[in-house]
């Protein structure tokens, strides 16, 4: 009857438990990373971004990526643990690592493969939206897919996270104020968030059946008329 149906789970299935929102995006395994390295504060940044111009004491690292084990590698210093640190807290590590090397380095780290995958209405609907800013949360990105429709459950909502061979699967009810305060949650990349369809089995069974009572129809036409002859 629902052979779309995906990422079903057994009734006594052990969703895992709510995460407090977290107020700034955590870097993950296989995160890509654009790194860029100023010298003097940033003050030759200022003067690229007035005058347009390419500066000498300026230095650009893009992208890197963080391995499995939360480990980026960059030049110089090479492997840094970075898995888990929020993008502030990345820069200003890496601030620290190359004042050894620069003369006031000022860092600027931006995630550049943060994007979340949403199904709405089973899997009718898919969109892929990139994360644009640091606080992008599950209610932004069922709005920016278009909402809950009058197929979809709002009270039964799947978010996948991690590996897909062993995820997290969370569950969320967004259908009062005090269940939705739970879905004000901050999206990692390469979340998956999937709205369950609400089950329409005599539409179904109607659009299923609707080519035999067609082909009958069609039979009693041809019966009737040629029988009236």
């Amino acid at each position: 009857m629902n052979p779309s149906v995906m990422f079903e789970t057994e009734k006594d299935y052990e969703y895992s438990d709510f995460e407090e929102e977290k107020k700034e995006y955590v870097i993950r395994p296989y995160d890509k990373l654009d790194v860029r390295i100023y010298t003097n504060d940033g003050i030759q940044l200022i003067d690229m971004e007035n005058q347009s111009q390419v500066s000498q004491n300026s230095r650009n690292i893009n992208p890197y990526s963080v391995d499995h084990s939360g480990l980026v590698k960059v030049p110089t210093l090479g492997w840094l643990k970075v898995s888990g640190l929020t993008i502030k807290e990345t820069e200003k590590l890496l601030e620290e690592k190359y004042s050894q090397y620069y003369q006031k380095p000022f860092v600027l780290v931006n995630v550049t493969n943060r994007r979340v995958v949403v199904f709405t209405s089973g899997s009718t609907k898919g969109t892929v939206l990139s994360i644009e800013n640091e606080k992008f949360t599950l209610i932004e990105a069922l709005a920016q897919s278009g909402g809950i429709d009058d197929f979809s459950k709002a009270y039964e909502i799947k978010l996948l996270r991690g590996e897909l061979d062993n995820p997290e699967v969370y569950l969320y009810n967004i259908s009062s104020i005090e269940e939705m305060q739970k879905a004000n949650m901050v999206l990692q990349a390469n979340d998956i968030i999937y709205v369950e369809k609400r089950a329409r089995y005599a539409h179904r069974t109607l659009v299923e059946l609707m080519p035999y009572i067609t082909l009958l129809n069609t039979f009693l036409l041809l019966y009737v008329t040629i029988y009236s002859l």
